[in-house]
């Protein structure tokens, strides 16, 4: 409910020559002739006898808009200082406690409801607790020492309990008892607090908490005798009216620039996947080379997993008869599952390029979350730092085929919790927190938490050298809450994680190569989406392909960031997000560091944690991602500063600066093409008489990280059909190390070799014998052969060894290895 026009938030003066007002007793009441008169009895004898502990003292009864004789009943009283205020009509318990609230002069107010269920008495305790310098002490019927006298019906009973355990986990954590009517303000910070409320209902009590906890007064909860009265206007649906009111004052209370910077991260996103949101299931971003293929296979399968109930870490749909880890795989489950419904009501194209473009905007909402918490309020800076750590160069790359590294709004939800588990407030219950983010994220991506905790480390030890006090009160409450987030996490992930490393079709490290780090060069360069600036011929030569260009900062920027270091090393943020920048792109170089325009190869940096478990398998230029945070922040604090500056001159300089240091990195949208069509064949389930229970259809060549469209042929046909082959991560060999794509097998290769080089081999009776080995070792029902380059060398080597020609069926050529011709 919408707040009405209050009084002034100022405590009314007193009378000259008056005394000031030690107490003042605030008594909501809507229709409450019956009840009020010997509550306002009891509560002035008390006062009258007491006055020598709790001084002079006043009463306000704020009538609600009364129909009955509440206000008539007050004024008859002939004691000045009990006194009346009154609304015009009925608005709410909120409502009348706030006009009370600003009605009153003393230097302390209570709070009590007009059936008095915890007794005047009570008060006593309520103000020692004031006295021991809390700015607020509430009756409380949940700690222990509270006495409850006449109970409620105990289904009521138990509805408001749950009501109350809601409230306090959603709105006022630490507090086990909100709605006790019988609460002690230190008066001017009530009436700031009752000024600064907007709800009319019951949510006034939380809403007033929560004003007290964010301004970091101290409130104490104190234990009280209660006692249910009949005749109590509160029923256990109010608590859910509560949570209501508090939801819908959060949203209001939003402000504006969140709001747009939300959308505009969205529409961001849109525009960058605009390509491929208009017809998912037909357009292909070819920049993703296989990628796309691949992930849309990964929805697919988790939705049919999900669907029939199967194992969602296994599958030997794809390199049959031996299968795919999925747990091994990036299938990120924590989208993919909750997807599934998406995915078998619209198809997988649909739901990866929605999880995408949604998961992008969610990033960059997050980072301006982070930003806007702890490192600056200016909603400005933070947008444009924000923007930066989700949609800088190495992002952008990855949109195109890589959704782990684009879906990361976890990531500063992690790195919030971190922070605060180094205040040492609520260690335990951050803790666990950190703990369920933390097992999300493992079924989001494993690789960018890993990064993540590499740059947090980062952050943390360059923080620590600049201020060693603060890390000195932090370090104690940080590993407790670290040892309760592991407590909390590891039981969680422990069975998928064995399942990953010790299950069917595990695999050790996986082989990139000697040096997949980043050349110098690159971390200067300009992206190839760049659409001021890109050269793809470029980007491709400081790179291992368009979905890893990991650096491409480009001179400005770095320049730039320099320039922000060198201006504002004073401040102990600015130290450490540069170290941090500079230690991530130092990092991505790799194990071994070739220096620019010579021969001369360095070790790198990498090259201490190469060999470590986890580290092994990382694509060592991927580190340089770190710096897209870390360099949004540090222009984030430039453009705080920048705004506060009065010289037009300067601030002119300043944000030119900026602006040409970010303009070089504005991403066009992705390139988008028209998907080859999947022949009749598949669409038309020409495929089915050729496949039998327990075989598998053999597409020529057999797919594999370079050509993976047969991927698409099978989710196109709802996964009827299993494939060998594929485009996964599996193991090869003895020492199970981990490869792209299935083990390969001769008559794989062999076909491999034709597709690229159109050169046909001799064959003999050895390489037949080998190729009806390897359909067996298949299962194979059919071999299907698309039109594509170099298909009539393909086709006669099939014909040779098969031992007869294919038929023409659907749109491909087919070998029915059945026997039949």
């Amino acid at each position: 409910m919408s707040g009405a026009a209050v009084p002034d938030a100022g405590p009314p003066r007193s009378a000259p020559g008056e005394p000031p007002v030690e107490l003042s007793v605030v008594i909501p009441a809507y229709n409450e002739e019956h009840r009020l008169g010997p509550t306002l009895d009891a509560v002035t004898a008390y006062l009258r006898d007491h006055e020598d502990r709790f001084g002079t003292w006043e009463v306000v009864v704020a009538d609600d808009g009364s129909t009955d004789g509440t206000g008539a009943l007050v004024t008859a009283r002939r004691d000045g200082r009990v006194r009346l205020v009154a609304a015009d009509r009925n608005r709410g318990k909120g409502h009348a406690l706030r006009l009370g609230v600003l009605a009153t002069r003393g230097r302390r107010v209570l709070v009590t409801d007009a059936d008095l269920a915890a007794p005047i008495e009570e008060l006593d305790l309520l103000d020692k607790a004031l006295g021991e310098g809390n700015a607020a002490a509430i009756g409380s019927r949940s700690v222990p020492g509270a006495s409850i006298g006449s109970r409620q019906h105990r289904v009521r009973e138990l509805l408001g309990r749950a009501g109350n355990l809601l409230i306090r986990r959603v709105a006022v954590p630490g507090i086990r008892d909100t709605q006790c009517g019988f609460k002690l303000f230190d008066g001017d910070r009530a009436r700031t607090a009752f000024a600064a409320s907007r709800l009319n209902g019951w949510g006034i009590d939380v809403e007033v908490l929560q004003h007290f906890h964010r301004a970091g007064w101290p409130v104490a909860e104190v234990p009280v005798r209660w006692s249910h009265q009949v005749g109590s206007k509160v029923v256990p649906l109010d608590y859910g009216r509560v949570l209501a009111e508090l939801a819908r004052l959060k949203a209001r209370a939003a402000h504006p620039a969140d709001l747009l910077a939300g959308a505009a991260f969205l529409l961001m996103a849109v525009v960058l996947y605009a390509g491929r949101l208009v017809d998912p299931a037909h357009r292909y971003l070819p920049d993703s080379l296989q990628d796309q293929n691949q992930w849309e296979w990964f929805f697919a399968v988790t939705a049919d997993s999900v669907a029939h109930l199967h194992n969602p870490l296994f599958t030997d749909l794809q390199g049959f008869p031996d299968g795919v880890n999925l747990m091994a795989n990036t299938v990120m489950l924590g989208l993919s599952v909750p997807f599934a419904p998406v995915t078998l009501a619209f198809g997988p194209a649909v739901s990866l390029s929605v999880c995408m473009a949604l998961g992008l905007a969610a990033t960059g909402a997050a980072w301006y979350w982070l930003i806007v918490k702890r490192v600056t309020a200016h909603r400005g800076a933070a947008f444009t730092g924000a923007a930066l750590a989700a949609f800088a160069p190495p992002m952008v790359s990855h949109a195109n085929a890589h959704p782990n590294f684009v879906i990361l709004f976890v990531i500063p939800l992690i790195v919030d919790r971190v922070l605060r588990l180094c205040t040492g407030a609520r260690v335990r219950r951050d803790g666990v927190v950190l703990g369920l983010l933390t097992a999300y994220q493992i079924f989001l991506g494993e690789e960018p938490l890993l990064l993540a905790a590499l740059g947090t480390a980062l952050f943390a030890a360059a923080y620590a050298l600049v201020r060693p006090d603060v890390a000195r009160a932090a370090w104690r409450p940080l590993l407790r809450g670290l040892l309760t987030g592991a407590a909390v996490c590891l039981p969680l992930v422990a069975f998928p994680l064995y399942w990953q490393f010790a299950g069917p079709q595990s695999y050790g490290s996986v082989l990139h190569g000697d040096n997949a780090g980043n050349s110098p060069l690159a971390l200067l360069a300009f992206a190839e989406r760049s659409l001021f600036a890109g050269s793809a011929e470029r980007a491709d030569a400081l790179s291992l392909n368009p979905t890893e260009q990991n650096a491409f900062y480009g001179w400005p920027l770095l320049l730039l960031a320099l320039g922000i270091a060198v201006r504002l090393w004073e401040q102990a943020l600015v130290k450490a997000l540069a170290v941090t920048a500079a230690g991530a792109a130092l990092l991505s170089l790799g194990p071994k560091v070739r220096l620019p325009l010579t021969d001369r190869v360095y070790p790198g940096p990498w090259a201490p944690l190469s060999h470590l478990p986890l580290f092994e398998s990382v694509i060592e230029g991927r580190v340089a991602m770190i710096c897209a945070p870390a360099l949004g922040m540090l222009l984030a604090v430039a453009l705080t500063r920048m705004a506060a500056i009065r010289r037009v001159g300067t601030l002119y300089a300043g944000l030119m600066a900026v602006a040409l240091a970010l303009l070089p990195l504005v991403p066009a949208p992705l390139k988008a093409v028209d998907r080859a069509p999947v022949p009749e064949f598949i669409t038309a389930g020409l495929w089915k008489p050729y496949v039998h229970d327990g075989e598998s259809l053999v597409p020529v060549p057999l797919p594999d990280p370079g050509a993976a469209e047969a991927l698409h042929w099978q989710t196109a046909a709802h996964l009827g059909f299993r494939l060998p082959g594929g485009y996964f991560n599996g193991p090869w060999g003895p020492d199970r190390t981990g490869i792209y794509g299935a083990a390969p097998r001769a008559t794989s290769s062999m076909l491999r070799d034709v597709r690229y080089t159109g050169v046909v081999p001799v064959i003999d009776a050895t390489r037949r014998a080998q190729a009806r080995q390897d359909f067996a070792h298949w299962h194979a029902g059919v071999l299907v052969l698309a039109p594509q380059p170099n298909d009539g060398a393909l086709r006669h080597v099939l014909t040779e060894l098969v031992g007869r020609p294919g038929t023409w069926t659907g749109g491909v050529w087919v070998w029915d290895l059945h026997g039949r011709s």
